[in-house]
């Protein structure tokens, strides 16, 4: 061999032996071999909103991965499992998903909820899908157009994904059971039930088959499955958010809101949702009342000087189980430890009194003129007819006849009663209740939102503890409700505020604040990580 070849064969060796020690070293340094790792993986378990934008900012996710992996939740977990949470899966969610990746694409921007896959409760019109509020009477009621809160979420950039199992009618506060897809039930023990009748939203959001969730509240139907569900419901003011394209149960208590499995969630849905609407008229009430956005209110301080009145009336003896009493009194140390002033007992003045009867059957009379609404695609005409046709749960059967006793006038005539704003008796109750908290000078109200653990399913006999029905829906004003733990066997229990007429913003505040001093909710063991969202 020649001695320049000798040479350059002696270069290139040194050479490559350099190079190796470079990439050695390379290799050897975190951000190099970040570099050339695999890219990170987006955890869909427990997401919450922002976390799925960062994601779709980041380029590590697009809305049509996300409905996709939320899609193989549901096929892997809700009919194999028995959840029975869904009643339908929208099959447009995933071109909606792909549009909305295009639009990102193309402006760079994302609305206030981009993407973001919804639980929809079935008594919300949406349009090309069936709204059949958990009766086989209504199956195959396509609306003619989306209910209000859905035109808004949508406008807002929302996928509607699935919509839910609910009591049939939302007669029922206890359970979830419809003649339409039968029982769904909690995720944290399948043997127990999610509460109703928006039980269907509670087990799918809490279960992370989707994003976030609707529910209607008549009574305790978004604050009771919350609780049973470790999430968090909004119940807003009345008059604050519109039920125009709801199936009612009664106009003068429902309403219809967030379900969520963290406060910030629950609001970012909220503030799309209220304001007035014109098909709603008890929505002008709200002028000039309405926040200017509310996640302003999320605020880590928020208990900082808050007056809070513990209602003892609904940690009596016989009216709680003991454990749930228990995590009342460690939830009232925990608030207080937040700067939170604790006024304990908070009592309302001859309250058995004041909240002797409320009852008003408006069921007949608000069912007829929703499905007036319908035109000529209405399966039924009136509640007669449903009743006639014996296509319902036999559990609702004895609810129906009672709605069938009374008014059925149409809607250009008085309803048998008014609503919360009217009526004398809740006119009394709400002056009644405004002057303790005034003489109590307390924010809101705290409770146990539920005063038993879940019942097992079947069980109508044992203890219900249904703390929600009066105090929020007989005056109007708003709650909320959070997780604040659980008893044996993780089963989940509610704390609920209730504050005065458009005092949200407060109860937001409190809320957020609780939430992140105790990070108190926990996903359902049973419905952990599957192979798409690791």
């Amino acid at each position: 061999m020649s001695e320049r070849r000798v040479a350059i064969t002696s270069e290139l060796s040194s050479g490559l032996k350099l190079v190796v020690a470079m990439v050695i070293v390379l290799l050897s340094t975190d951000g190099f071999a970040q570099s050339i790792s695999t890219p990170p993986r987006f955890e869909l378990e427990e997401t919450t909103i922002s976390e799925i934008h960062a994601a779709v900012r980041e380029g590590i996710l697009t809305f049509a991965e996300l409905v996709q992996r939320y899609l193989e939740r549901i096929e892997h977990y809700d009919q194999p499992l028995r959840l029975n949470a869904l009643v339908v899966v929208n099959d447009q969610a995933l071109a909606r998903a792909r549009a909305l990746d295009q639009e990102f694409e193309q402006t760079g921007v994302l609305r206030p909820l981009h993407g973001i896959p919804i639980i929809v409760k079935d008594n919300y019109d949406v349009e090309g899908l069936a709204t059949t509020a958990g009766s086989l009477a209504m199956k195959g009621s396509y609306p003619p157009d989306n209910a209000y809160q859905i035109t808004q979420l949508l406008e807002a950039g929302a996928i509607v994904l699935a919509k839910s199992n609910m009591a049939e009618w939302a007669f029922n506060p206890y359970v979830t059971v419809s003649s339409i897809a039968g029982i769904t039930r909690n995720p944290y023990d399948l043997s127990r039930v999610p509460a109703g009748s928006s039980g269907g939203t509670g087990a799918a959001v809490a279960a992370n088959l989707g994003a976030i969730g609707l529910g209607t509240d008549t009574g305790n139907s978004i604050r009771g499955p919350s609780s049973h569900n470790n999430l968090v419901g909004i119940r807003s003011t009345m008059g604050a958010t519109s039920r125009d394209g709801i199936v009612p149960l009664s106009l003068r208590n429902d309403i219809g809101g967030p379900m969520a499995r963290t406060v910030e969630d629950a609001v970012r849905l909220f503030e799309v949702i209220v304001g007035q609407d014109p098909a709603d008229p008890i929505t002008a009430r709200s002028k000039g009342k309405i926040s200017n956005g509310y996640q302003q209110f999320l605020n880590v301080d928020g208990l900082d000087g808050a007056r809070l009145g513990v209602f003892r009336h609904y940690l009596r003896d016989g009216a709680v189980d003991p454990r749930i009493r228990d995590l009342m009194e460690l939830a009232i140390e925990e608030l207080r430890a937040g700067g939170a002033e604790i006024v304990d007992p908070f009592s309302i003045p001859r309250f058995r009194w004041v909240t002797r009867n409320f009852s008003c059957n408006r069921f007949q009379y608000d069912v007829n003129n929703y499905l007036a609404s319908l035109g000529e695609a209405a399966p039924y005409r009136n509640l007669w007819s449903i009743f006639d046709s014996g296509l319902y749960a036999p559990y609702v059967e004895e609810r129906i006849k009672a709605a069938l006793k009374t008014s059925s006038a149409p809607a250009d005539r008085r309803p048998p009663c008014e609503d919360v704003y009217s009526d004398p008796r809740n006119i009394a109750f709400r002056e009644a209740l405004l002057a303790a908290m005034d003489d109590a000078s307390i924010d809101a109200i705290i409770y146990p939102t539920w005063g038993f653990p879940p019942r097992k399913v079947g069980d109508m006999d044992s203890p219900a503890g249904d703390n929600s029905q009066v105090l929020a829906p007989a005056s109007g004003f708003p709650a909320m409700t959070v997780p604040m733990g659980s008893v044996a066997d993780d089963l989940p229990a509610g704390l609920t505020f209730v504050g005065r007429a458009y005092s949200e913003p407060k109860l937001i505040n409190f809320s957020y604040a609780y939430e992140q001093r105790t990070a108190h909710r926990q996903p359902p063991a049973l419905f952990g990580p599957i192979g798409s969202d690791r």
